[in-house]
């Protein structure tokens, strides 16, 4: 996602990717528009709307209360930038059993970074999330067969702690 640092330098400025989103949606409106399936787009939108939107209040909800709720101490200690290793399994393990989609899981990660969790904490967490994915794997069973999933499983085992340590060391570089 592209944004940029807030004035005060302590977290994301939303208005680049709402722009970049306004402008896109303007973009597809009129090309629907000419094409005269503008009111089908539109209620399509309305419904997924409908259908997410809970997810969402719920979702910042839970980042809310969890920055207001997790004393610094116990954040820093566990998830800070001096959790270590220690933290990058707890963030990778933690993204892994964390069920549904990006609604979900950004605004858990935005409420831990304004809490104070390490970069390479949240890394981990991002890439638990979307490689281990602990939920889908019933699914994945499922529908591809468990010697895929054993197969794809394992092929990415090692990858969101390895993402978690180079984030970790990146973002001491650029600071």
């Amino acid at each position: 996602m592209i944004h940029t640092m807030n004035k005060k330098g302590n977290g994301p400025n939303m208005l680049i990717p709402t722009v970049i989103m306004g402008i896109s949606a303007l973009a597809l409106f009129l090309v629907t528009y000419y094409k005269g399936s503008h009111m089908a787009g539109l209620s399509q939108a309305m419904r997924m709307t409908i259908q997410i939107l809970p997810l969402l209040v719920f979702a910042f909800i839970v980042a809310g209360m969890v920055q207001v709720l997790l004393p610094h101490e116990v954040i820093s200690r566990w998830i800070g930038e001096e959790s270590g290793m220690k933290g990058i399994l707890l963030g990778t393990v933690a993204g892994a059993i964390t069920p549904g989609g990006p609604y979900v899981s950004l605004p858990i990660v935005a409420g831990l970074l304004k809490s104070g969790a390490s970069m390479g904490v949240m890394v981990a967490y991002i890439t638990g999330w979307s490689l281990w994915a602990i939920s889908r794997l019933p699914m994945e069973i499922g529908i591809l067969g468990w010697r895929f999933a054993l197969i794809r499983f394992l092929s990415v085992l090692i990858l969101p702690p390895i993402a978690g340590t180079l984030a970790h060391f990146i973002s001491r570089v650029l600071k």
